[in-house]
């Protein structure tokens, strides 16, 4: 066997077909086969690890790493960097906060340019919707995205404004014929704009809360789901919060209609009722509410009727935070989390009884099948690449931010109790992530979509 050859072997693999001993074999970065216990080849590198699980590499569809243009916020070296930290080997890119915005094919150029060898992971890129490039689409889409990003809401930055339904409408029958799909940020400011805050008190959580009220996602979702149906364009939501939203994407489904949603860890985390006064880290938009829509979202999740969870992992510089003032109004409204998904995740899994097979599903799987993926990442099967994490479901730590790989430290998880660490990340077999830090110099590559198969710019 040749020397790229390597064995991944684990009481504990996690499958499409479960978990169980095997051993995982790849050559030049790509899993063969998944063999029996103990039947990896003489003469070829065996990575043991014991009663450690083996995991595929997670897909992370919803990230905003804002180079160039905003690498202070985050950047290509620290957001994937972060990401192998937490198992996550590859990166789908937000069009947004970065300047200038993937919303023309010169921009992807200016981002390919700056990612290119600077990553620890594999990182794809979704292009921007906005009112002024509908015809953009289709150049974009041949440039290589994976799809596109709209708002139906301000979405914080100038660069990147908000589309409303009639911008839908001429865009849908485009993606329709690319057969690529729209996200949506799915919240309509009409709603909004209607509702008057419940106190004078900036600092209040409930106050902020009470300004981005549920029925704006319901609204929106709704409009989505009659564009959907007159155009047959796919239509992805992300970051659901409102669970009432849920029986339409379910009614929607049921139809044939293709619509999909994501929820994210920090809905399934945390409660509106938890959040203390003037800690502006909990700032997100949809808002985190409370601890029955949380409940909610997480039989949603079980039942299938979310279809992925995806980080939005959205840091800022500690000043936008306003954590001197806890102003809700002025604070950057993002929350970082991407090093702590998969802990997140599993955490509140297993309390509820789910299995660690579940929250592969959800964030491997599913995220790759949205990005089309599928078939190359976020399962351990043969045919895929050998992007494997080494994880211990039963370490139990306090996230320490200093710790983080984070362009900055301030995240709501900070002092919480997680269960489950990352020990060990593998990229296409290169071992990139142990012990707390970076291995390798950066191997990521930036993925673009020629029609089809997929293929890769180093």
């Amino acid at each position: 066997m040749s020397g790229s050859s390597r064995v991944f072997r684990s009481r504990r693999v996690v499958t499409p077909t479960g978990v169980h001993p095997a051993d995982i074999h790849a050559d030049d970065g790509i899993i063969t086969h998944v063999g029996m216990y103990g039947s990896g080849g003489v003469g070829v590198h065996v990575e043991d690890v014991g009663e450690a699980m083996l995991l595929p590499g997670l897909v992370d569809t919803h990230v905003h790493l804002n180079d160039p243009g905003r690498s202070d916020w985050e950047g290509f070296e620290s957001g994937t960097l972060a990401a192998a930290a937490g198992g996550v080997t590859t990166l789908v890119d937000m069009p947004l906060n970065s300047i200038p915005a993937t919303i023309t094919p010169d921009a992807l150029e200016e981002k390919r340019a700056a990612a290119n060898g600077r990553c620890h992971v594999d990182v794809a890129f979704w292009g921007g919707m906005v009112p002024s490039n509908v015809d953009e689409l289709r150049p974009l889409a041949h440039a290589g995205v994976l799809g596109f990003k709209c708002f139906l809401v301000p979405s914080g930055v100038p660069e990147f404004e908000h589309v409303g339904e009639a911008e839908l409408r001429r865009a849908l029958p485009v993606l329709a014929e690319l057969g690529l799909p729209l996200l949506v940020h799915a919240e309509l400011p009409e709603a909004i704009n209607a509702v008057q805050p419940i106190s004078s008190d900036v600092r209040s959580y409930s106050r902020y809360l009470s300004t981005r009220p549920a029925a704006a996602e319901i609204e929106a979702v709704e409009m989505l789901i009659n564009l959907v149906r007159t155009t047959g364009a796919v239509v992805h939501i992300v970051h659901i919060s409102a669970a009432e939203s849920i029986t339409l994407l379910r009614a929607a489904r049921m139809q044939g209609l293709p619509i999909t949603a994501e929820t994210c860890p920090h809905y399934l985390h945390f409660a509106s009722e938890d959040v203390p006064s003037g800690a502006t880290e909990y700032k997100c938009a949809p808002p985190i509410r409370d601890n029955a829509n949380r409940e909610r979202l997480w039989d949603a999740l079980g039942r299938g009727q979310l279809h992925l969870v995806a980080s939005d992992h959205s840091p800022c510089p500690p000043e936008l935070k306003q954590r001197e003032t806890g102003n809700f109004d002025k604070a950057w409204g993002g929350i970082a989390s991407l090093q702590l998904g998969l802990s997140v995740m599993w955490t509140g899994a297993r309390a509820r009884g789910f299995e660690i097979s579940d929250v592969v599903r959800w964030m491997g799987a599913g995220p790759a099948q949205l990005a089309g993926l599928d078939g190359l990442k976020g399962e351990i099967a043969a045919g895929f690449h050998a992007d494997i994490v080494a994880f211990d479901p039963d370490a139990k730590w306090t996230v320490n931010p200093a710790a983080l790989h984070h362009r900055h430290a301030v995240t709501p998880y900070a002092a919480e109790q997680l269960t489950g660490r990352v020990l060990k990340t593998w990229l296409r077999a290169e071992l990139i992530y142990e012990d707390g830090s970076a291995v390798l110099p950066r191997r990521g590559r930036t993925l673009m979509r020629e029609g089809a198969p997929w293929i890769s710019r180093s």
